[in-house]
């Protein structure tokens, strides 16, 4: 029987190395295509692989709450809760949590989610040959 809770060193690293990423685009980007849409597509993949250090989930449910915790941030970015929770002038919660709700963020979030089951078919086909 597999654990529910487990520490995957794959992920964690991967974790680390899109965590760096976002990081380095967040400092040192300002442009009109890395940062707000690759950052984006980043970002799905960076909590899919933090929450696979931890969980040991079948891929597909894990992408999908992955996706619908992104849509989530962003309908509360919609309703700017950064505003209603008083942390508008927090730029930690300004970063983490974002401030405008976006259409094109969405796209993004799916195209992550569908690049990390791109990814994880390849990589389980490679493991079972």
């Amino acid at each position: 029987m597999t654990r529910f809770l487990t520490f995957n060193k794959r992920f964690f690293l991967l974790t680390i190395l899109l965590f760096t990423v976002e990081v380095l685009i967040a400092l040192f980007v300002h442009d009109a295509l890395i940062r707000p849409y690759v950052g984006d597509i980043l970002v799905v993949m960076l909590l899919y692989c933090f929450a696979r250090t931890f969980l040991n989930t079948p891929v597909l449910p894990t992408a999908l709450c992955v996706l619908f915790f992104s849509f989530l941030i962003e309908g509360l970015q919609y309703i700017k809760i950064v505003n209603i929770l008083g942390l508008q002038h927090s730029t930690l919660a300004a970063t983490v949590i974002g401030t405008s709700f976006a259409w094109m963020d969405i796209w993004c979030y799916i195209i992550g989610v569908g690049l990390i089951l791109l990814f994880e078919k390849r990589f389980l086909i490679r493991k079972l040959s």
